[in-house]
């Protein structure tokens, strides 16, 4: 096939994957904007990428998950074609790799290995990592993942090695501890006496522990959060329509009047 041409359809996996490919090679030998492109610059475009489709996914919106995931999609395909040019690798030895390294880490499916549940499984994946070099159960976490997403993975990666809690009453008895030694740092009668780092290091660790009990009640924080920031943008983005429609500024309004607003935008 000419790199200049792609099928207006494809068919099946394989045709539509090949289709993508050809797309981009041919994008990148003739668009002066992709040609231009590195590792480098494609980084934190992956990156917004990544949210978008997070965003969709919270939203429910499957439109927009299969509009992000394409794009996604065509970001590892552009940086397997760029380590091609380098004579690196290319998108087969990256396709390989990963089927290689899931099938050695499931030898449950395609080996001898017994797992009867879920946490044996992930037990059992990480002591493979082990062996393949890691140094440290924590060493596959990110370093520059987002702290609410580290501390997850973080207690999962441990929890998988069988250091946890056993029952989420613990849990959250650690969690009423933290949240009272984090009140502490505020019942002094000198206010200009309180230690900041102190009171910082201490709901850091209210947070962690808060994280923890999600764990074990199977919500995910992250999304919890988020969840709850939408929220929030949606009901105070109705209060300043609400305002503007009566000929206010939120800066000039009371709490009293915001309020009004804001219990409408609850029950809405």
């Amino acid at each position: 096939m000419p790199n200049n041409i792609s099928p207006a359809t494809a068919p099946d996996p394989a045709s539509a994957f090949l289709r993508l490919l050809t797309v981009l090679d041919t994008l990148r030998t003739q668009c002066p904007w992709d040609k231009k492109q590195t590792m480098e610059t494609l980084r934190h475009l992956t990156i917004e990428e990544t949210y978008e489709l997070s965003d969709a996914i919270l939203e429910g919106d499957q439109q927009e998950i299969k509009k992000e995931l394409g794009d996604v999609m065509m970001h590892l395909v552009f940086y397997a074609r760029i380590a091609a040019e380098n004579k690196e690798f290319d998108i087969v030895d990256v396709l390989n790799g990963v089927c290689d390294k899931l099938i050695h880490r499931h030898p449950h499916i395609y080996g001898d290995v017994v797992a009867e549940d879920e946490a044996e499984v992930k037990r059992n994946w990480e002591k493979i990592k082990l062996k393949e070099g890691n140094k440290s159960v924590l060493g596959g976490v990110p370093a520059g993942l987002p702290s609410l997403v580290k501390a997850s993975r973080i207690q999962e990666k441990a929890r998988g090695v069988g250091f946890d809690w056993e029952d989420k009453t613990q849990v959250w008895e650690k969690v009423e501890e933290e949240l009272q030694e984090f009140k502490n740092e505020f019942n002094v009668v000198d206010h200009t006496a309180i230690d900041h780092d102190k009171a910082e290091s201490e709901f850091g660790d209210l947070l962690f522990s808060l994280i923890n009990y999600a764990r074990f009640i199977n919500i995910n924080p992250e999304n919890a959060l988020e969840k709850t920031n939408k929220k929030f943008i949606k009901r105070f983005q109705y209060l300043e329509e609400k305002a503007k429609e009566n000929g206010k500024a939120l800066q000039d309004m009371t709490l009293a009047e915001m309020d009004v607003y804001w219990n409408e935008a609850k029950t809405r």
